[in-house]
């Protein structure tokens, strides 16, 4: 999303946030908005259409996913307008302004999906991560709280979305089941 009139447009508040912070932040959480909306329909996507021998766990995992992310619209969106800004919510919005690849609709099977999730989840959590560091060097520590807030939700359901490739992967790398390359922690310094 650029950083044109419309998308910087503010509105007269008492927030004690600067203008100039307000604009580059209100820009940065219409782009995350964009990105949480298209994600959020990628996840109904896999939902409709997963096919295979864990449709119905699968099934229910991406609709609860697309529920969390559901709720992240909203409090992006209304933290957008608490900093005066002018939120961007509509699908063609979010369609044209995403920074996640368009998803597959050619794909069925169930790990299928669950990969081309988790490769969108993985850009989504960087894009949340960075948006943590810009919010706080703007500092608005609310906004930076709301993208924690969204951080810790979305490595845990990525975590839940790899789980179900890593057998395959594991095995792919080292040729046998149930081997994993571990590495040594060191113990504890008393």
């Amino acid at each position: 999303m650029s950083d044109n009139t419309i998308t910087s447009r503010l509105y007269p508040t008492r927030i004690d946030i600067p203008a100039e912070a307000r604009v580059q932040i209100v820009v940065l959480l219409n782009q995350s908005l964009a990105a949480t909306s298209d994600l959020k329909t990628q996840a109904k996507q896999a939902h409709w259409n997963v096919k295979g021998t864990d449709f119905y766990q699968l099934h229910l995992l991406f609709d609860e996913i697309a529920g969390e992310l559901e709720e992240f619209i909203d409090l992006i969106a209304e933290r957008v307008t608490a900093l005066g800004g002018y939120a961007f919510g509509t699908a063609r919005a979010a369609a044209s302004n995403s920074i996640l690849p368009e998803y597959p609709l050619d794909i069925l099977d169930g790990k299928d999906h669950v990969t081309a999730l988790s490769d969108r989840f993985g850009i989504y959590a960087k894009h949340i991560r960075e948006a943590i560091a810009k919010t706080d060097e703007l500092g608005d520590a609310d906004t930076a709280d709301l993208y924690t807030e969204v951080s810790r939700t979305i490595d845990k359901r990525l975590w839940f979305l790899e789980a179900h490739l890593q057998v395959a992967e594991i095995k792919a790398e080292n040729g046998k089941a149930g081997t994993t390359k571990t590495q040594k922690i060191p113990a504890a310094v008393k």
